[in-house]
């Protein structure tokens, strides 16, 4: 890719029990997942791209312009980013009106309609006149990201926005995440230690473990890689984009075309060539050989074995095309043995369940 869309970082830190090592480029587009396990360097990197890690020695490459290296070090507050951290960390002397303009006027470039548009996007209209206080936790994480959009960041670091909100108020945030990546033109790194949020909201995805990248790439090639650790845990799965065909009135079921076939979800209706994205579990994918004749199971996909990972434990993990797509499906190890898998095997997947966000287009 082209190093003006494009973010190459080289940093190098030692601290007692810990190294960070890392050299990577990412894309300045879409949104970028820093995935890993606690203490595996994830805070650390975003702290060095932001200039608040000076011990750390390394490179920073923007956009084409240098922000650091062995002779420079462009300032934090020097830096065109914004950052929301896991605490909104809002001003309480000033309502949400003075929170958002804060960024934006200490910035000295924005335009009130910067401010119009991000309040929308954000949804915070009704909230511009409370107290920072008076805000429920995800209130409050939706000024803090505001107020970083409102700086004009080129990049926009977000440090487990969610972490410290309950369920409820994580998926009343989530929509308005979706709603900032299909709308919003500035890339963001967004770390998580949560797979099902990655798989929501990012395009590419970084996978580090004891201050490392262990894997990079978009973000469905590094989901499917059953040879990493990581990714072969409980929550192991995939993403598979596709498009609204119809809506089954009758039994109220959408129809959804995948490069592999037809699926049918329970759901509303939405507009007939709608794109989703769906998050398929591996634990909710099963393998036969021959096609069931009778299933409560709605979805069977012909599929080929792509790859086999018998992994430590009385299951393993089995990779499958469907169609131009790749899923995963954990399976035991009796079963692989007793059904013979083999790489190349024409076989049927069965899809028990999925979960579906919109996929907006840019």
């Amino acid at each position: 890719m082209n190093a003006a869309r494009m973010a190459a970082m080289r940093y190098l830190l030692q601290r007692d029990g810990f190294a960070l090592d890392v050299d990577v480029a990412i894309p300045l587009a879409g949104i970028t997942g820093i995935f890993g396990p606690s203490g595996a360097g994830k805070t650390t990197l975003l702290r060095c791209i932001a200039g608040l890690e000076r011990p750390a020695t390394g490179r920073l490459v923007v956009a084409g312009e240098t922000w650091q290296d062995g002779t420079r070090f462009r300032a934090v507050q020097e830096r065109a980013i914004g950052y929301v951290f896991q605490e909104p960390r809002l001003f309480e002397h000033l309502d949400v009106r003075g929170n958002i303009e804060y960024g934006w006027r200490r910035r000295g470039n924005g335009r009130a309609q910067d401010v119009e548009r991000i309040v929308a996007l954000l949804g915070l209209e009704r909230l511009l006149g409370r107290n920072a206080a008076e805000l429920s936790g995800g209130e409050a994480q939706r000024v803090a990201i505001a107020r970083a959009l409102l700086r004009s960041p080129e990049l926009v670091l977000m440090d487990e926005p969610l972490a410290s909100l309950d369920r409820a108020r994580r998926d009343e945030i989530l929509p308005f995440l979706d709603r900032l990546h299909a709308e919003s033109n500035v890339p963001i790194l967004y770390v998580s230690h949560t797979i099902d949020e990655i798989c929501r909201l990012c395009d590419h995805l970084l996978v580090m473990d004891a201050g490392r990248v262990v894997a990079e790439g978009e973000l469905q090639s590094v989901l499917v890689r059953t040879d990493l650790p990581l990714m072969a845990g409980e929550d192991a799965g995939s993403v598979v984009e596709c498009r609204v065909s119809g809506y089954d009135e009758t039994d109220e079921l959408l129809r959804l075309e995948t490069s592999g076939g037809e699926l049918l979800v329970p759901g509303k209706p939405r507009q007939t060539g709608t794109a989703l994205r769906l998050r398929i579990r591996a634990n909710d994918i099963s393998i036969c050989r021959a096609r069931p004749e009778a299933s409560t199971i709605l979805n069977i996909l012909p599929a080929v074995v792509d790859a086999i990972q018998p992994g430590e434990g009385s299951s393993g993990l089995v990779r499958l095309a469907l169609g131009d797509d790749r899923v995963v499906a954990r399976v035991t190890r009796r079963s692989i043995r007793e059904l013979s898998l083999a790489p190349g095997d024409r076989v049927f997947a069965q899809i028990k369940s999925v979960a579906m966000r919109s996929r907006a287009e840019r």
